[in-house]
């Protein structure tokens, strides 16, 4: 038997699947203190996309909020994950950029990472980040991006563990499954194959619970001695998510295994958060039903209703399925792609301008030609001969740079004059009026009202139906009357 370790996803994987990243500092900061006193052994908090989406819709200064998180949580080390050539979703960062994101985040509190690659390509751009890591002395965790295709076998993963886990620098690597497509009779041979090949005994383990399988995914893990597993506060757990703290908290011991959690912080935690989707109108994580269609198409189950938002926006939402479909395909034509950033949205994306338009490919946004050109590393199988002549013929494959801009700080920075380094790389992540629209709305919120719509309800009840003729409420130092 063993002693489980679990990561808290809670604040970052799980509001980005549920929430689409839109969890504000104040809707965390009351139960944090909560979270760093259960016991995890890394809480992860931070992702570039969702600062991006705090500037954007919200206003907030994703510094500010995160520094309010870190200073809340003393005893547990706060993670973010780094894609290893961006910071921004779509594009490709010059490295020394790159390399300040990540001094700036360790410069803010963070002393663990997990970096990835979905291609795992560009293994030297890995290594550099660890190693840029390991000035603050923080953990590194470098990620195999799990998805299904002929060409990602167990001795791909394997090769991939050996190489990744090589530099002295990364303490340990991630099996990360967006799609939540592993299943436990996968990962009964996957694990052993990649510890047999891994330079690092730590190896955890992340799936997104879409077709309900992950927690016997992560017992068969347990079992072939992965001794680390991602969950999530029940209410952000499940569906698109991962699976929920307290499912797997109970099947862990139930197996006969150790931790160290301590289970009676769970529940106020969850309480809170189910609080506050109910206020701010956020989905609650349920469980999804079985789909044999995700296992063909792979598209993280958050990104799904992307995909309707963009079919509805045509007057097409009935084509769901022929969308899924297509996606299967189009990710064969460019060569399996990992269904992870970019290359979900890529792919998705391309898929839903074949169906819209009624013409394959006949419309072939730059990230796709990008792809194709190498801007994102060498794909893990050939592109399709007549698919790489159709994009290569686009328009724009003439008019774009053959590789990415590599420019330096000072060349980044000139434009820009003395900004701060946080103020630098929020201008790389998006436009300067969304940042001067922040910084108007002033500081960060540390608080956030739960009047929750069960007490609406209760007022409703009470004014219509009794002959109660005012009611004051109070909360969160807001104070409101209502009267007949």
């Amino acid at each position: 038997m063993a002693d489980i370790k679990f990561i808290d996803q809670t604040l970052r994987d799980g509001q980005q699947s549920l929430w689409g990243m839109q969890m504000q500092a104040g809707m965390a900061l009351p139960v944090t203190s909560l979270i760093d006193r259960i016991g995890y052994s890394v809480v992860d908090v931070v992702g570039s996309s969702m600062m991006e989406v705090l500037v954007r819709n919200r206003q907030e200064d994703p510094w500010e909020g995160l520094d309010l998180i870190v200073a809340s949580m003393p005893r547990s080390p706060i993670r973010a994950g780094v894609r290893n050539t961006a910071i921004v979703s779509m594009s490709v960062t010059p490295d020394a950029l790159m390399d300040l994101w990540v001094r700036t985040l360790c410069r803010h509190g963070v002393r663990s990472f997990w970096i990835y690659d979905v291609l795992h390509w560009n293994i030297d751009k890995t290594h550099r980040l660890a190693k840029v890591a390991k000035e603050f002395d923080a953990e590194v965790v470098v990620a195999l991006m799990y998805t299904l295709s002929p060409v990602h076998t167990d001795a791909f993963y394997a090769d991939k563990a050996d190489l990744l886990s090589a530099s002295p620098d990364v303490d340990g690597l991630l099996i990360y499954d967006t799609a939540g497509v592993l299943t436990a009779e996968r990962a009964r041979t996957l694990i052993p194959t990649v510890l047999a090949r891994a330079h690092c005994g730590a190896i955890e383990i992340h799936c997104h619970n879409v077709a309900g399988i992950a927690p016997m995914t992560y017992l068969a893990a347990i079992e072939m001695g992965i001794k680390t597993i991602h969950t999530c506060s029940r209410p952000l757990a499940n569906g698109p998510s991962l699976p929920s703290v307290e499912a797997m908290l109970r099947n862990v011991r139930i197996a006969g295994h150790t931790t160290r959690l301590d289970a009676s912080l769970l529940a106020p935690v969850a309480a809170h958060f189910e609080q506050v989707a109910r206020t701010a109108g956020f989905p609650l994580g349920v469980p999804n039903e079985y789909d044999l269609l995700l296992f063909e198409h792979q598209i993280p189950g958050g990104m799904t209703g992307t995909l309707r938002n963009q079919l509805a926006q045509q007057g097409m939402s009935e084509r769901l399925d022929d969308v899924l479909h297509e996606v299967a395909i189009v990710r064969r034509e460019l060569g399996y792609p990992g269904m992870a950033t970019p290359f979900s949205q890529l792919v998705g994306t391309l898929a839903v301008l074949n169906i819209v338009t009624g013409k394959r490919y006949s419309v072939i946004p730059d990230e796709v030609v990008q792809y194709a050109m190498g801007y994102y590393g060498q794909p893990v199988a050939p592109i399709e001969p007549a698919i790489l002549d159709l994009i290569m013929n686009a328009p724009r494959a003439r008019e774009l740079p053959a590789t990415p801009e590599q420019s330096s700080l000072e060349e980044i920075r000139r434009p820009h004059g003395n900004v701060s380094d946080e103020d630098l790389l929020l201008r790389a992540l998006i436009a300067q009026p969304f940042i001067d629209k922040m910084r108007a709305a002033g500081p960060v919120r540390r608080d956030y009202s739960l009047l929750a719509s069960r007490e609406l309800d209760a007022v409703h009840r009470l004014m219509t139906t009794t002959t109660v003729r005012a009611i004051e409420l109070q909360s969160e130092g807001l104070s409101v009357s209502l009267r007949r």
